[in-house]
Formats: structure tokens, sequence, C-alpha cells
């Protein structure tokens, strides 16, 4: 799919954001095995949390979709998943592969998990060392996917510290725990989001130097009704494109609030953003709220070390609206960028160049020179979701017409995005 955008001459509006698909994925996983029904509404239809859904029916797990995005659970406890019956395709979706992983690698049957030519370029040896410290037996291809998991009857529990901020391997090995003889520990000395100890209701112990995290085969796994938040990474494209082409206010309702992940909001605080955050009584254990965002002249900001977790799926966005900001920009010690869907520092500063910005390109970041004006072109998605919508939120400021070539890969996490792009410019 090609997608052209053109120079706004109006951008303002309300906008119901899908579901955030890292609560989706958990809340299905987590749902499949506790004990009972459980109902997620507002379940989204993106590529990636139905790659999970998908999975998860292979290993035996009822799953009803009802009407308007409800997803209807059965649980069948711990013990509940039936050996498939051929690999499990995890598609696009890094989570899917990572914590699903940690979950079958204490079961009493063989698995495979596959996924596309993107995924299976992705590193997996950062989950696989600490699943065969637990006595897992796994095989990956040259350190990626497909990754070939032997039964196991038994996990021993391991106390493990993070070499890096990582909420997927976390959430690997403190899954992993679930089915393990002892408590497992998992240690991080710089904060990730934190979707599963919440949404599990884990131990955790924080001190100044570092917060653990536990988890064992007799904590309860809780169920029931979970109403999905939207999502805090498809509501940071619809900011950056009010901040740069707004021509009025940009209303974001019921947006998940989670501070592990709205350092975005920060950083865009931080370059002179105006945007009004009006929280709500959290509906569950996620915190919900509304955002309204207004047209603000922006400065550039150095974003680097502790915040880089907590903002990684947002870089692509941070670029664009770098490129729009008085001053320069410089992003570094994010190298995690270069093993996302794509290299994602290379995509940002290739097409980036294209549309006319001056950006310098390091191993882990960039620096970008901004208010040089941009001038649309032809740019790649490069297949990645986040890199597609970038592109496009350049495409509403740059002068003339920008075309993203492979646009669908926004569907991914946003399916809506271009229609939406198309309402707000109405």
């Amino acid at each position: 799919m090609i997608q052209t955008i053109s120079s706004s001459t109006r951008f303002t509006g309300t906008v119901e954001l899908p579901a955030d698909k890292s609560i989706a994925h958990r809340a299905a996983l987590f749902a499949s095995i506790a004990d009972g029904v459980s109902t997620l509404h507002h379940f989204p239809a993106s590529a990636d949390p139905q790659s999970t859904l998908s999975c998860l029916r292979q290993l035996g797990v009822p799953i009803e979709n009802s009407p308007n995005h409800t997803v209807v659970i059965q649980g069948g406890g711990r013990h509940g998943f039936c050996a498939p019956n051929a690999p499990l395709d995890c598609g696009n979706s890094g989570t899917t592969m990572r914590l699903l992983t940690g979950m079958l690698a204490g079961q009493p049957f063989d698995s495979e998990l596959i996924g596309d030519a993107s995924l299976n370029a992705r590193p997996m040896r950062r989950i696989a060392a600490p699943l065969r410290a637990m006595g897992a037996r796994i095989s990956l291809t040259d350190g990626h996917a497909p990754i070939k998991i032997q039964r196991c009857e038994k996990l021993k529990a391991i106390d493990y510290r993070l070499p890096v901020a990582s909420a997927q391997v976390k959430s690997c090995v403190l899954l992993a725990g679930l089915w393990a003889d002892g408590s497992t520990t998992v240690r991080e000395a710089i904060p990730s989001r934190d979707h599963t100890e919440r949404m599990l209701r884990l131990p955790i112990s924080r001190s100044t130097q570092e917060c653990s995290i536990n988890s064992d085969a007799l904590h309860p796994i809780p169920g029931g009704t979970v109403i999905l938040p939207g999502d805090f990474s498809a509501a940071a494209f619809l900011l950056v494109a009010a901040l740069i082409a707004g021509t009025g206010p940009v209303h974001l309702p019921n947006v998940g609030l989670n501070p592990s992940r709205t350092g975005l909001l920060a950083v865009l605080k931080q370059m002179g953003a105006e945007i009004q955050v009006t929280a709500h009584n959290a509906s569950g254990v996620e915190p919900v709220g509304s955002l309204t965002v207004q047209r603000s002249p922006l400065r550039g900001v150095v974003i680097q070390g502790r915040q880089i977790p907590n903002i990684i799926d947002e870089i692509p966005i941070i670029a664009v609206a770098g490129a729009f900001a008085k001053g320069t920009t410089i992003l570094r010690d994010a190298t995690e960028l270069r093993y996302k869907e794509c290299d994602r520092i290379h995509a940002i500063v290739t097409n980036l160049r294209k549309l006319g910005a001056e950006i310098e390109e390091f191993k882990d970041g960039f620096a970008i020179t901004g208010m040089v004006p941009l001038k649309g072109n032809t740019v790649s998605s490069y297949d990645d979701h986040r890199i597609a919508m970038a592109m496009g939120v350049a495409g509403l400021a740059a002068s003339g017409t920008t075309t993203i070539q492979n646009a669908d890969a926004a569907s991914v996490s946003f399916p809506e995005f271009w229609d939406t792009i198309s309402r707000l410019q109405t």
C-alpha cells in the first residue's frame, strides 16, 4: 500500500485510540492460564495482539470473539495448555514470541515459535540465556527464531539481574518463574515497562539501586474482566502531529497513563509542548486519563540514559518533533533501536534526509538540527509500523506531498491510523 500525505491546512478533533497492545498481549496470555472465564473489552484488531490470540488457540485455549472488540477467554489454569500440532506463528510480534517462550519453557511438551522475516531477524539469545539457566531446553537458529523448546517437567528458580533494561526479557523470565521450583527474582537497575508485574500483582521490592520482582509457582493468576486502555504509543503520533501541524486542539480520551510508558510526555514538555493531562480513576491496575494538545513552538533537547527505556517505541516520532524544534535535538544510548522491526536508527535518518532534514547518525542514536524546512518526497516504512506513522506525521508539516511506501505496516498497531489522519484534516 502506498499512502500520500499533503501539507496540512487543518488538523483538529477527538480520537478514540486503539487499545494498548502491550497490555492486550498480557491480558490474553494471563487470562489463558487463569482459572475460569476472563472478558477483555476493547481488544485491538491490530495484527500483533491477534497473533497472540492465534497462538493461544493453537495451544488449546477456547477464545470467543464477541461484538464491539470484546474477547472472552476460558482459562485452563497453569496446566491447561495442550501440545500444538504445528509451529506457533507469532507474525511480527516480538512480545508474543518472547513472553510465550517464557510460558512454554516449563511445559511437558515440545513447541516451536516462528515469525515473519522481520521477527526472525530479531535477537533471542537475551531470553534463551536466562531460560537455559532455569533448566529450559531451548535451541535457536544463529541466535534468532525459530525457537524450539523441548519438554521440561520442572524449571528451577533463578535470581537474574537484567544486563539491559527490557520489559520483554523481564516478563519472559518472570512468566517462566510461574512454573519453576522456588522463587524467581528479576532485578533491574533501570526501570522498564511494568505491565506484567502490575497485572499479575507480583511482589516488588525497591531500593535506591534497583527494583526486584518475584514470581513463583504458587502465585495466583488473576482473571475476570479487563477494560483495556487506549494505547499511549499510538497517542504519541497524534500528539506530535498536533504540536507541529495542528490548527486546533486534539483530544485523546481514555489513554493509558502508566508512568513506565509516558516518558514521551516529559520529553515533549521539556521541548515546550502544551499538553493537558487529565487523570481519571483507574478502572483496573493501569492508570487512565485524557490528553489534550495544542500546536506549540518546540525547542531542541538532549535525550539519553535512564530516559531511553520508557520512550523506546516513541523515538521515531521524537525525531520528527526534533525536525520542527528550534535548535538541535540529540538522542543517545538507544542502540536497542537497531534490533526492532527494522533498524530504526537507519530508517529514521534515511527517511528524514530524503525530506531535507539535517540529521547525523550515531551507532546509538542521532542528532537533528531543527527548523530546516522539509519538503515532501518518497520514503519507505521499512515494513515497520512506527516508521510508517512517523513519516506520515512528518508529511503533515512538510511542504508538498509525501509518499510512504508499504504504509499498510501501520496496521500492526494502529489499523485506523491513515483514516484517523484524514478525518482530523477535514
